[in-house]
């Protein structure tokens, strides 16, 4: 004696056999079946449920049966009954069940508390995901789509987006490559362990990378099985004179050094690319906010000295939105098949529909628009974050600011300790990192506190509150 009925669209399966066997009642095995399906939570609270009529011919019982069963759980506060309104379950709160493998009552670990004022660097604002845009486009995509888009495809990403990505590449970025050497991924950090993956199978096992970067990254590099090798930083970005013959790659980020915002120099650039061409290496270019430039030229991208040499890595994390999980790399010839081999091996290929959606987003113009307004939007966000410093913390200086979503803060010597200082953000509700997280080699380190501002993170409405709540704490440091 079975149910399967739909409520606002959801199908929920309710199963009487077992407990009429064991010999309940029907009104008993119901109203069992409902608080059962109201505790493990398929009913959520609010849900409406069918009318008893309706349930009563699904189950193939009396119509009284089901009254009675709905009365009864309603008394207990299970079900909430209003005249006109039907019948929907309770607002009360239902506990929790245990987890698989957790005893009932067992402690569990507690969860980190979420900040009131998010100014963690590495997201854009999603506030300002185009989702009318992506809507149209997507309608778009789907109707004019082939049947065959549809079905397992390349793992180098359809065409359609391949396409639109080489001839958009090149106008913007400056890169020099074709759909036939362009991978879609689901993200940069797929991308850069795929890469690790096929060079460790050409024989590598380090790789150099920058002094300070992304720790999810390294943490990438290392599950490939590869180490890593920390270059100096300076003005000019990554020392390169320190590279030798051992890494089989380096991997930088040229156009806005994450997170300290220098510019690979145009002599460094060069420097890599004859390392590369000398030892038969490959630079890793990631590209992770190429698009958003405010007080000095673009810089190209640094893949046009050399194709075969250097891979670039972007990304739509930064421009639409991290959860897209879409971004490509533009592959040489001798590292394309092994990469797409290991795309195959992890999930075959990118989602079609997504790609296809922003592929058409490119070519109709609606891309280029969209990354216009957000680069004013960020620059607003800069200039904002520029003055309330120089107002509330002038001792303060801000470097990395020509470019890029993210700000670098360099308190003076004798400030408050970096820990100490991150320590009062989160008790004053302020989410935000230090320079010293970002170290490729962890350690301790002498330098004077600083920390990576993420101010296009928030979405309008909590900036302000946000970057009061960083000059308190600046003004007290």
């Amino acid at each position: 004696m079975t149910s399967s009925w739909t409520a606002f669209g959801g199908d929920l399966h309710l199963d009487l056999t077992e407990r009429r066997a064991a010999g309940a009642g029907l009104r008993a095995a119901l109203e069992d079946a409902l608080r059962e399906a109201v505790q493990d939570g398929r009913l959520a609270p609010g849900t409406r449920l069918p009318s008893s009529r309706a349930l009563g011919e699904d189950l193939g019982i009396a119509r009284n049966t089901v009254v009675e069963a709905y009365g009864q759980l309603t008394a207990e506060g299970w079900l909430d009954s209003r005249q006109g309104s039907g019948t929907t379950v309770g607002r009360r709160a239902v506990p929790e069940p245990p987890a698989p493998g957790r005893r009932p009552g067992a402690r569990t670990t507690p969860q980190r508390r979420t900040a009131r004022h998010d100014l963690t660097s590495g997201r854009p604002d999603i506030s300002l995901f185009p989702r009318t845009a992506w809507l149209a486009a997507a309608r778009r995509a789907l109707a004019t789509a082939p049947h065959e888009a549809l079905d397992y495809g390349s793992p180098l990403g359809r065409i359609e987006l391949r396409q639109a990505l080489t001839h958009y590449l090149a106008r913007v970025r400056g890169v020099r490559t074709d759909p036939d050497h362009l991978l879609v991924c689901t993200g940069v950090t797929q991308g850069l362990g795929l890469l690790c993956a096929a060079l460790r199978d050409r024989g590598a096992r380090t790789l150099a990378v920058e002094e300070y970067g992304l720790p999810p990254q390294h943490a990438v590099i290392r599950a490939a099985g590869l180490t890593t090798t920390p270059l100096p930083l300076d003005e000019d970005g990554a020392l390169l004179d320190r590279l030798d013959a051992r890494p089989g790659a380096v991997l930088l980020t040229p156009a806005h050094q994450y997170p300290t915002g220098a510019p690979l120099s145009a002599d460094r650039r060069a420097e890599a690319v004859r390392w590369a061409r000398e030892h038969d290496r490959y630079v890793i270019e990631d590209d992770y906010d190429g698009e958003f430039r405010y007080d000095r030229q673009p810089l190209g991208a640094m893949q046009a000295l050399d194709p075969e040499r250097v891979v670039y890595a972007g990304t739509a994390a930064k421009s639409l939105a991290p959860g897209l999980r879409l971004a490509w790399l533009a592959l040489p010839d001798a590292l394309l098949e092994p990469v797409a081999r290991l795309k195959v091996l992890a999930d075959t290929m990118s989602p079609v529909l997504d790609q296809l959606t922003l592929a058409e987003l490119i070519t109709s113009g609606t891309y280029d628009r969209h990354v216009r307004r957000c680069r004013l939007h960020y620059r607003r966000r800069r200039d904002q974050l520029i003055a309330a410093l120089a107002e509330h913390a002038p001792q303060v200086r801000v470097t990395g600011i020509a470019a890029g979503l993210h700000a670098l803060l360099r308190l003076p010597p004798g400030s408050t300790p970096e820990p100490e200082l991150l320590a009062r953000a989160q008790a004053a509700g302020l989410s935000l990192n230090g320079l010293a997280w970002h170290l490729a080699a962890p350690g301790s380190t002498d330098a004077p506190p600083a920390l990576v501002i993420g101010y296009a993170t928030p979405p309008d409405h909590a900036f302000p509150a946000a970057l009061q709540a960083l000059c308190e704490l600046l003004r007290r440091a």
